[in-house]
């Protein structure tokens, strides 16, 4: 059995580089954000990107799953869609909700809004960050998945990161 780990948190909060640099020091694989390639040409989105997106990324997470690895990191998850779909249009999606109950992630480590924020295509809320990762924080209480804040910078971050997941593995 694999433990699974689940990277979450509003924009530009270092999730993807914080899966690569977890799948690096444990020597194995993460699983990156599917909705990077899948918006890469587009110009607009609308809600049902955003249900697509979150399929591509069950079936991409899915594909790295089949191979068994000891530890998986997942940059991103149906959390994001969630509150991306809710926060943006005002919608809620059946697929992403029973998604989202069924994930089943022994850990999320929900990215602190520390960092400073970076421009990006794909980024949009700038001035919003303190309002999603409170609404991430309380989405995962409410729903009573096991998590944990990510905060500093750079190494920092990393190694914060490695003692929650170390502390994990050695339950």
């Amino acid at each position: 059995m694999s433990v699974r780990i689940a990277i979450t948190g509003p924009e530009s909060t270092g999730k993807s580089w914080l899966a690569e640099a977890l799948a690096k020091h444990y020597h194995t694989q993460w699983v990156p954000e599917f909705a990077r390639d899948y918006l890469k040409n587009k110009t607009k989105y609308h809600a049902a990107d955003v249900i697509n997106i979150a399929n591509g990324q069950l079936q991409l997470e899915q594909r790295f799953m089949a191979d068994y690895p000891a530890v998986l990191f997942s940059d991103t998850e149906m959390l994001v869609c969630k509150i991306w779909l809710e926060f943006v249009f005002g919608l809620q999606d059946d697929f992403i909700e029973k998604a989202l109950k069924n994930q089943g992630y022994d850990l999320y480590l929900l990215c602190d809004i520390d960092l400073e924020w970076e421009p990006d295509p794909l980024r949009e809320h700038p001035t919003e960050r303190k309002i999603l990762f409170e609404l991430y924080k309380s989405h995962l209480e409410k729903m009573h998945f096991p998590y944990r804040i990510v905060s500093g910078k750079g190494r920092q971050r990393l190694e914060k990161a490695v003692t929650f997941v170390d502390q994990l593995i050695k339950s």
